[in-house]
């Protein structure tokens, strides 16, 4: 059932910058929401009005079907791990974990044995009569989560919590996040500017944009889904490639290439004789050499990026520059002119001036 509800909230500040626009989003109790998106595009604002830490301008926040609008932070059940952590540097490890139950007035007997059992869950044991300065920057992180979940609250808001951790640290935490959402089952909401940290964690991700949401989906969805630009090339790593082009007699041409764009998508692309449309596609979607029922395009090797598992080859085709991930093996020479293909399953069309999507051809199956 629905838990939490947000129905066009908006925040707009005493000098009237519009923050938030018309947010609307319901979240089932055990879900791990992520919003995600740029700096500034109002995910962090949105988290601290429901923590109650911002007043909500317009619209009405609901926790059970009730109205939480005029609530503070405690009578909302909320607890949240803030990007600085927010430790107590003269207390140890165990009384910045238990500082919430110390507070309540919680027995003595009861905070030792729930603050063992959190710092078992993140791993913390060892460290329990250390101060903060003693321990590395994951090991704050874990301490400042223990302080949010020992309090057994109804809703956990973690916001940019790895963002000062480095990218090692940043993978071990994620798979932290994640093992100790699955153990406590707790509604998580968290926000981050990271695309990877979202789709790696969450249920369903809020993709925004200068205050307005752009897309809610599960990270399958938005990848293979995305309504407009914007979102396609926020999720995914490599970005996906867009040629901007005017269809003419039903084709694009760029660099060397002439594409019939309704090959693939029909009618809906006929419908764009004479105006711009954006060719997308991402760069694991390509083969190289000329493959069937598919594009294939003419380009020029400019750059490689050998990483391992693949490599990118940043390629230029006439003004257009694009990003192709291949298998290392097959890693094309610098300077050297190469065809590769994308299947028309593959290809997406974006409307040239409003940048929503057109259509997929892989809809079309």
């Amino acid at each position: 059932m629905t838990y939490l509800t947000l129905k066009d909230i908006n925040k707009i500040y005493p000098n009237g910058y519009h923050a938030v626009h018309n947010f609307n989003l319901e979240i089932d109790k055990g879900e791990f929401i992520v919003f995600v998106g740029p700096s500034g595009c109002g995910k962090s604002t949105t988290l601290r009005m429901i923590a109650g830490l911002e007043d909500i301008s317009n619209g009405e926040f609901l926790i059970n079907g009730k109205r939480a609008n005029e609530l503070g932070p405690r009578e909302r059940e909320v607890a949240m791990v803030f990007q600085s952590y927010a430790l107590y540097p003269q207390m140890t490890v165990f009384d910045n974990i238990a500082f919430g139950l110390t507070l309540q007035g919680v027995d003595e007997e009861v905070i030792e044995e729930k603050v063992k059992n959190t710092a078992r869950i993140l791993g913390l044991t060892d460290y329990l009569d250390r101060l903060p300065r003693a321990l590395s920057g994951g090991q704050r992180q874990r301490v400042a989560i223990g302080r949010a979940i020992i309090r057994k609250v109804g809703v956990f808001l973690m916001d940019e919590p790895l963002s000062n951790l480095d990218a090692k640290q940043r993978v071990t935490m994620r798979s932290e996040i994640a093992q100790i959402h699955r153990e406590t089952g707790a509604t998580t909401i968290y926000v981050t500017h990271d695309q990877t940290e979202a789709m790696t964690l969450a249920d369903r991700i809020v993709v925004m944009k200068d205050g307005y949401v752009q897309q809610i989906g599960t990270p399958y969805q938005l990848y293979h889904d995305p309504v407009n630009v914007f979102v396609a090339g926020f999720i995914g790593e490599p970005p996906m490639n867009f040629i901007r082009g005017t269809v003419k007699d039903g084709k694009m041409a760029f660099g060397a290439n002439t594409l019939d764009v309704t090959a693939p998508l029909g009618s809906k692309a006929k419908q764009y004789e004479g105006r711009e449309i954006v060719f997308g596609f991402r760069p694991e979607a390509i083969e190289l050499g000329k493959a069937a029922n598919a594009y294939y395009i003419q380009a020029e090797v400019e750059l490689t990026e050998m990483l391992g598992d693949n490599t990118n080859v940043y390629i230029t085709t006439g003004e257009d520059k694009a990003i192709l991930k291949v298998d290392p093996h097959d890693t094309p020479e610098i300077d050297s002119a190469i065809v590769f293909s994308i299947p028309y399953s593959d290809v997406y069309l974006f409307d040239g001036e409003t940048e929503n999507v057109i259509e997929r051809a892989a809809q079309k199956k």
